[in-house]
């Protein structure tokens, strides 16, 4: 069986038997998971094992567990830094800040595969220019060498934990103020104007890249995820042959393309390998009964190398690894030197 192309969410803790049907649709290649779908260790471990027992090949199962405020999954997790807190500590030491970063990624990426999580959505590669409310702290810096540098320790991490990485939000989310998850943004630069957010996806080996919907009409008139023209250029001038991601094709800055089967069918088109669609059942659904793409083996491929070939560490074992400590020590010397907040 192939990879399919869509990567959908479930409603609980459990599966259901709707969704153990849905799941196992020739089209659907992975899950995307929530706080909501979050109970405990146990619980998680158990319902990424059924998942993951649906199929063969078994399903991707992926979260957007960053740091900061993007971490899904909280209670009985070591609660991650926001990425800023990491490039305030670059500007510094830049050696030490990057062996730290790398520490934070091993962390991350054990922590999860230990419970049966492939993938998190990480690093975001976003410059921060201080303009953009939705990316913010997420982005470790305003420099691209420094997102360069401390994204890359961040992957070397979560590499040696065993996880693939998947840079976003290319060509870059930093410089918009709209929140593409609302509106859809329009960033008016000029092609020379975005090279420097671009520079992280040119020197970092990338094992997926999720695009922005986000409109760069001096490029083209479409949200880079709809369009051709960027990923060509992802594809093309920047070599990049790993899984690209649509971002939500139910956030508003997807509406663009129109109902939801058009706004797979003109993700597909442009190039990305697998399509996010969550928080909309009935939108899955209506995708799964109309959407009638080519199979498409190479892409099915690509998402086949984004799944763990090492086993993962149990947590017991995992937690007494000095990696893992390492990763402890950062996040306790982090959270030393953060401001209290202000008592009422």
């Amino acid at each position: 069986m192939n990879h399919g192309p869509l990567m959908i969410d479930i409603a609980g803790t459990e599966l259901t038997a709707p969704e153990r049907e849905r799941l196992c649709h020739p089209l659907v290649g992975g899950v995307i998971l929530f706080s909501r779908n979050y109970l405990s260790r146990d619980q998680l471990q158990d319902l990424c094992s059924e998942i993951h027992g649906l199929r063969d090949p078994p399903l991707l199962i992926a979260v957007d567990h960053e740091g900061g405020r993007v971490q899904r999954f909280r209670e009985g997790f070591t609660v991650l830094p926001a990425m800023r807190e990491l490039g305030g500590w670059w500007q510094a030491t830049p050696r030490a800040a990057c062996q730290c970063t790398h520490d934070i990624g091993y962390l991350m990426a054990a922590e999860l595969r230990a419970l049966g999580v492939d993938l998190s959505f990480a690093p975001v590669l976003d410059l921060d220019w201080g303009r953009s409310g939705v990316v913010g702290n997420r982005a470790f810096h305003g420099d691209p060498e420094a997102v360069t540098a401390l994204a890359g320790a961040l992957i070397d991490g979560m590499r040696a934990a065993g996880m693939s990485c998947c840079g976003k939000h290319f060509p870059g989310h930093g410089w918009v103020e709209a929140d593409s998850h609302l509106a859809i943004p329009i960033d008016e630069r000029s092609p020379v104007e975005l090279e420097p957010d671009l520079i992280p996806y040119r020197r970092l080996k990338l094992d997926a890249v999720m695009p922005a919907h986000v409109i760069y009409p001096r490029v083209d008139h479409r949200p880079a995820g709809f369009s051709p023209t960027w990923l060509g250029k992802l594809r093309g001038e920047l070599g990049f042959d790993g899984v690209i991601f649509s971002d939500d094709l139910s956030m508003e800055g997807a509406a663009f393309a129109g109902d939801m089967v058009a706004r797979a069918d003109a993700a597909w088109s442009a190039g990305c390998d697998m399509l996010i669609i969550c928080n909309s059942p009935a939108a899955v659904g209506q995708v799964l009964r109309n959407w009638k793409p080519e199979t498409d083996p190479i892409g099915s491929s690509r998402i086949g190398r984004l799944l763990p070939t090492v086993p993962a560490l149990s947590w017991t074992t995992m937690s007494s690894q000095e990696a893992y400590l390492a990763g402890c020590s950062v996040i306790q010397r982090l959270a030393g030197i953060r401001p209290k907040p202000d008592r009422a």
